[in-house]
């Protein structure tokens, strides 16, 4: 006999409206703006699945659904999610028990304290523009600033810069700052704004204490991010 509950949480997955219904409406509500839309969650899941057991961390995991999503179509990977908000990490624990999902798990931090030497492979759903002043901040509870926003690209930066050759990176609606320039872009979906990477070392001669944007010209000044932000409606996407 199919386990009821199994086959309804598997219906969840049908459609992304299907999906958020498994949230309450308080945290329902910055589905469209806030989080990955299962279409896209498949697609990196496919590109950072490079094989069974590999870690994957997403960068400001919010209420969990690229992780969960993810974990629902590649059971034998493991995907985690490091979120700020409390809240949010209580939201997606009970959605991942609702769905039944068993490879999927959600840490309560800033991304700064996490060890990335335990993870494989990245997602990043540009999740630093509430540090912005056109950015849609989801609460009040923690810090903004524009300063904050050019140290999380740096940090993030640094980060990435230290894994090894053949990491995969997959980056949404972000400007690439926060990209080393030693990760190659070997693909691109939805008219740029899903981009696939891997690093590649000895493609440029590089200094990563000092190449970065924030103290080199950006790759993207912040008068055309703002534009670029406006005209896709990522002005309110945050964690």
């Amino acid at each position: 006999m199919i386990d009821d509950n199994k086959c309804c949480a598997v219906t969840r997955f049908r459609s992304d409206r299907q999906f958020n219904d498994v949230f309450p409406p308080s945290i329902r509500k910055f589905a469209d703006r806030h989080w990955t839309p299962l279409s896209v969650a498949r697609k990196v899941a496919d590109y950072l699945s490079v094989k069974k057991g590999s870690k994957i961390l997403d960068i400001g995991s919010g209420a969990g659904k690229f992780c969960l999503a993810a974990a629902h179509y590649k059971p034998e990977v493991q995907f985690f999610g490091v979120e700020q908000r409390k809240s949010l990490v209580d939201e997606a624990e009970a959605a991942k028990k609702t769905l039944g999902i068993r490879n999927a798990f959600f840490l309560h931090g800033n991304f700064m304290q996490t060890n990335f030497d335990l993870y494989d492979h990245f997602y990043f759903f540009n999740s630093f523009y509430e540090n912005l002043v056109w950015g849609e901040k989801i609460d009040n509870t923690l810090e903004y600033s524009e300063n904050l926003y050019h140290y999380y690209n740096r940090y993030l930066y640094k980060l990435l810069a230290s894994r090894p050759d053949g990491t995969r990176l997959v980056t949404y609606h972000s400007v690439e700052d926060e990209v080393p320039t030693d990760y190659q872009l070997v693909g691109s979906h939805l008219d740029g704004l899903l981009k696939f990477w891997i690093k590649i070392s000895g493609l440029n001669d590089v200094d990563h204490e000092n190449d970065h944007p924030y103290y080199k010209p950006s790759r993207i000044s912040l008068e055309q991010q703002e534009k670029m932000i406006v005209a896709t409606g990522l002005a309110d996407r945050s964690l």
